[in-house]
């Protein structure tokens, strides 16, 4: 790959604010693109890294979804996260250079690849990339955080409202409706992350449209009351005082 394709990778591509930082002088730019080696494309069902591989990346993805997820004792696929176009996976591998879970593209996609010791040695001299992956560090934190949150002690309808909002949030960043999206994840794997049964997933969706607040049809979801879906994670009785 040469240069200028790199550039063309990285410079102008629509996703940069996304996943680079932002507000960097044009020197500084330049100097990130040198961060992408390559890009690489992933077929659907396809796994980008495994569990135990070891880790020399960091990859932006460029197109496509992907799941993480990791073997439970009796050998069933836990999902751990749902990753989209402008985000960052391959963070668990940084701990002990090894990845600690799988990441599966859920749909044909492709991934810029940042090998993490280029990232390390400029990160000495741009401070904004050093930032923006602590950043990306604090967010997966967070995200974790709320993960457990989730599981801990939200009933099933919480449950699914939560994850709707964050997926509809996040699509809208990268320029989708608000009220739109399609799902890239089975009822199942929405199940797996979310801790509930498939068929609590189904039903839940099934009440979720007899109250008119989203229309389901397969994997096409339309929120018609948003509102509801914000009052059943953030119920007005439990608001602090």
């Amino acid at each position: 790959m040469t240069p200028q394709t790199i550039k063309v990778a990285c410079s102008n591509c629509n996703l940069r604010e996304l996943c680079m930082p932002v507000g960097l002088q044009k020197e500084e730019m330049e100097r990130l693109d040198d961060l992408v080696a390559t890009r690489r494309k992933v077929a659907r069902g396809t796994p980008l890294f495994r569990n135990g591989e070891e880790f020399t990346s960091l990859y932006a993805i460029r197109t496509g979804f992907f799941k993480t997820c990791i073997a439970t004792e009796d050998g069933r696929d836990q999902v751990t996260g749902f990753q989209m176009a402008g985000e960052i996976i391959g963070l668990d591998g940084i701990v002990n250079d090894r990845h600690t879970c799988d990441a599966v593209a859920l749909e044909d996609a492709e991934v810029c690849v940042m090998p993490f010791d280029r990232i390390e040695d400029l990160s000495r001299e741009v401070t904004a990339l050093q930032r923006h992956v602590h950043q990306i560090m604090s967010r997966e934190i967070v995200r974790e955080h709320g993960v457990m949150l989730l599981l801990g002690s939200m009933r099933a309808e919480e449950r699914l409202a939560a994850f709707l909002l964050n997926l509809v949030q996040r699509l809208h960043a990268r320029g989708f409706s608000q009220s739109e999206l399609v799902l890239r994840m089975t009822r199942e794997e929405i199940g797996s992350y979310l801790g509930l049964k498939l068929e609590t997933v189904s039903r839940t969706f099934s009440k979720f449209a007899e109250e008119g607040i989203v229309e389901v049809k397969q994997r096409h979801v339309r929120i018609l009351d948003v509102d509801a879906l914000k009052r059943l994670v953030n119920p007005p009785s439990t608001a602090c005082n």
